[in-house]
């Protein structure tokens, strides 16, 4: 669906020169949520601008269904951006315009008839669950809302590919959850390959297949998100997802046992199931879970007992309850 070969993107200032993405190879698959992550700076949201050429890159080749379009045509081009919708941070809806009239922008700047380019809005206000608000205008709409209508307008013309640049960081973590819901119901039901750019791990993990983890420019690691969240191997990706040492208390380096929540049920009490059924007294060195309808996601670390015996029966009943776990041996 989606290749970038050593893609490079640099800004000139008058004293120096900025390399914002340097030779980035990447390939997403259609039909997947592809999540790209990193703090603020990483080079993210330039990378997801050089795939739609809103960045022409400095250097390097971008591949869209097999059409390499850093040598396209500006007619070539124009029919390929038509294909993938994006949304922003700040929703970038017009204010003038009422919510039916947003959605309908695109399809009246390709020349849609009126009549066509309604009926499409009023299915994306269902699709959105916005129909009561059509005759609305942004300043009457809350964050998520808006951003709501701004997934609608990304979707009026039919894309295969979707482009969420900090699409969530704006809105509070209960809207966050209904916006990453929206756009996994979106890739399910019309099979559309979505992109999501963001700084927060608890994003990327709950809506994302695969994930890349990017620094200065740089993609340092790529994987299943599953196997990224449990075993990072970059240091920016243990960054973003292990326990700070503060939080996690000063015996967070001694040998302990990290669990990964990654959507077992939340009903589930697995901690006090743990101590129960091994005997074992355990210590809670740090813990950040959350409660994502009725699912678990998150992680916990907890302190081994020094007995190999024991640590032992601690693996064996995770491994029972299928909890994904890594052991942290003085990381340091």
């Amino acid at each position: 669906m989606i290749r970038l070969e050593h893609i490079t993107k640099e800004f000139s200032t008058k004293n120096k020169k900025v390399i914002a993405v340097n030779d980035v190879n990447m390939h997403i698959a259609k039909g997947e949520i592809y999540g790209i992550i990193g703090f603020s700076g990483a080079g993210k949201s330039t990378l997801v601008r050089c795939i739609n050429l809103l960045e022409m890159p400095t250097a390097g080749k971008v591949y869209f269904d097999g059409q390499e379009l850093t040598s396209a045509s500006e007619k070539e081009l124009r029919l390929a951006r038509q294909k993938m919708g994006m949304i922003f941070q700040q929703f970038n809806l017009l204010e003038q315009r009422s919510v039916i009239e947003n959605i309908c922008y695109p399809l009246e700047l390709s020349g849609i008839p009126k009549k066509d380019r309604v009926k499409r809005a009023r299915e994306l206000l269902k699709l959105v669950d916005m129909e009561e608000k059509a005759k609305s205008y942004p300043s009457q709409l809350s964050g998520g809302q808006k951003q709501r209508v701004a997934i609608a307008r990304a979707l009026a013309t039919n894309p295969e590919v979707l482009l969420c640049d900090e699409a969530t960081s704006a809105l509070d973590p209960i809207t966050t959850r209904s916006i990453l819901a929206l756009l996994k119901r979106i890739n399910e039901t019309l099979g559309v390959t979505i992109v999501i750019i963001s700084h927060e791990m608890q994003v990327i993990e709950q809506v994302c297949n695969q994930v890349a983890v990017m620094s200065e420019g740089v993609i340092q690691e790529v994987g299943e998100v599953k196997e990224v969240f449990l075993n990072p191997k970059s240091a920016t990706a243990r960054r973003l997802i292990l326990p700070d040492k503060d939080e996690a208390g000063s015996d967070a380096d001694r040998h302990s046992i990290r669990i990964a929540f990654d959507g077992q049920s939340s009903f589930e009490p697995v901690f006090a199931s743990l101590i129960l059924e091994s005997g074992i007294k355990l210590n809670i060195l740090g813990a950040n879970t959350e409660n994502i309808g009725g699912k678990a996601f998150g992680q916990m670390l907890i302190e081994m007992p020094e007995e190999q015996e024991k640590q032992d029966i601690v693996k064996k009943i995770l491994i029972q309850y299928g909890i994904h776990f890594a052991e942290r041996k003085d990381e340091g």
